[in-house]
Order: C-alpha cells, then sequence, then structure tokens
C-alpha cells in the first residue's frame, strides 16, 4: 500500500488488512477479524457468511488463483458508532491469464481494535452489459424488453 492509501484509511484493522492482503500475508489478513465476525453481502444474500475461518478460506483461495493480487483503496470515512466505509477494489490476474477486476464499497464495523462485521458491496468490473440507458431499460422492463428492444 503506497503512503498517499495509508493517509486515507484510518489507523486500525481496515488499514491493517489492506496492507496486510498487498503482502499477501494471509495470517496479518485474518488477525484483524473477531472470531465472530459477521459478513452481510445485501446484494447476494447467499453469499453471506459468519466466521474468521470464512474469512481464512477466502482469502487463501483469492491469493493463490491471483498471485499478483492488489486492492486498491480510492475512499474512506468515519462514521457512526465505529464503521470505516471504504470505497476500493482489486485487480488481479487468474491463471488462465485473463484479469480479475472488481469494484465497490464496504463498511466495516470495528470494536476492540477488530473488524467484527461488514457489509460487502464488491462487484466484478464488466464493460459488455450497456450504457445508464440500456441499465434503466433493463430496470423497467426486464431482461427480455432489453434483448428485443437493442436488436
Amino acid at each position: 500500500m503506497d503512503a498517499a492509501e495509508v493517509g486515507i484509511l484510518p489507523e486500525g484493522p481496515v488499514q491493517r488488512v489492506v496492507a496486510a492482503a498487498n503482502r499477501h500475508d494471509l495470517d496479518g489478513v485474518v488477525a484483524q477479524f473477531a472470531a465472530d465476525y459477521e459478513n452481510t453481502t445485501p446484494v447476494h444474500p447467499a453469499r453471506s457468511f459468519k466466521g474468521s475461518a470464512q474469512v481464512r478460506k477466502n482469502w487463501a483461495a483469492l491469493f493463490a488463483g491471483l498471485p499478483d493480487l492488489r486492492l486498491t483503496v480510492h475512499d474512506a470515512a468515519i462514521g457512526a458508532n465505529g464503521k470505516v466505509w471504504m470505497e476500493w477494489s482489486n485487480r488481479g490476474t487468474r491463471p488462465d491469464g485473463t484479469v480479475s477486476a472488481s469494484a465497490g464499497v464496504a463498511i466495516f464495523t470495528v470494536r476492540n481494535d477488530v473488524i467484527t462485521a461488514a457489509h460487502f458491496y464488491l462487484e466484478p468490473v464488466e464493460h459488455e452489459s450497456g450504457d445508464v440507458n440500456a441499465a434503466v431499460r433493463m430496470a423497467v422492463h426486464g431482461a427480455a424488453a432489453g434483448e428485443t428492444e437493442g436488436s
């Protein structure tokens, strides 16, 4: 993590987890999470989970599968009740040579100098789904209408 990003994040476990992730330090990442950590993924509820054991499993797979994985923090703020808001992205190369890139926001709850919970909004970056007009058509009319209107 470069010096500018260190200044973006407040001192504490969120800053340490990003730094550890960029060093691919699995133990350093996991150490920032409470054993009973709760990850809520509102856009994909089935992806929500509890426990730092799953944090370890997730990051171990990411480090193994994306050997050049790099996190970038674009903005961060401290909110009420120990929450840290972070706008971020990540990028890494898969074994087949294709690039994996995601971007989003994470809202962390910090207590006793560890991350106890997060609301996680991270999505793959993609360029094929069309412009804002196509997105609004899709929201209003659904996939079938979007396919026929674009034909």
